[in-house]
């Protein structure tokens, strides 16, 4: 799996290069016999971010992009996409991405963490309730049309301008951090914007033996696809 993430990232045409950033030996190990570089990392970071501080506390790119080990399906033009506002805006410190969200059962669930933004695309809040909260279904926008309720995914990928990353490890904890458990109300509650893009790409993370299935089925079935064009 973290093999397929590692590849994929390699048709990103913005990256320059890919590091693999862990504190487990068996993952060091794993990533160094598919030809990965690979980087060991203190064990006592609270987040991803804290960790991929580290790493860029050794490098010397602009702009830095933290992406999930889990996540096979990573989609290399949604890496690009979140690159883009922060290599065309140097005041934009942090950049992530939305998806819109298709299955109402989402909207309810706790493990899909959901986002609003303002006008200029940047993140109001991000939160694992449903937000925002839909009150009044015949609102209506300012041209007086009908806006339906709308509610976006956050997709847990970032991009961080160098200098904010390597602050973020000082930035004060605040208790919407810590009540939500997500990382990236750190910078909200420090006053950092949050540029979003929206994407088409649905993150499928691999937490569980059931999404270790899933995915494996959608191998599974574009193998067979791509067999039969070739026939």
């Amino acid at each position: 799996m973290l093999q397929h993430v590692y590849e994929r990232t390699s048709f990103a045409r913005y990256l320059t290069s890919t590091i693999i950033a862990t504190d487990d030996s068996r993952v060091y190990e794993a990533a160094r016999e598919f030809g990965a570089r690979v980087r060991m990392t203190r064990a006592d970071h609270p987040s991803g971010t804290d960790r991929v501080a580290e790493i860029a506390s050794a490098e010397n790119a602009d702009l830095v992009v933290n992406i999930q080990g889990d996540e096979p399906l990573i989609d290399p033009a949604a890496i690009d996409a979140a690159i883009l506002p922060l290599a065309h805006d140097p005041e934009i410190p942090m950049g992530t991405l939305k998806k819109q969200i298709e299955d109402p059962l989402e909207i309810t669930d706790p493990n899909v963490v959901k986002v609003v933004t303002n006008h200029a695309g940047d993140a109001l809040y991000f939160s694992r309730c449903p937000i925002p909260y839909v009150r009044n279904r015949n609102t209506r926008d300012g041209d007086g049309k009908a806006a339906p309720p709308v509610h976006f995914k956050h997709i847990g990928l970032y991009v961080y301008r160098r200098d904010f990353l390597l602050a973020y490890p000082s930035l004060k904890v605040g208790s919407l951090e810590q009540f939500e458990r997500l990382e990236q109300l750190r910078a909200l509650e420090n006053g950092y914007a949050i540029r979003v893009v929206e994407t088409e790409y649905d993150s499928i993370g691999v937490d569980t033996p059931e999404d270790l299935a899933r995915v494996s089925q959608f191998f599974e079935a574009s193998l067979m696809q791509g067999v039969q064009t070739d026939g």
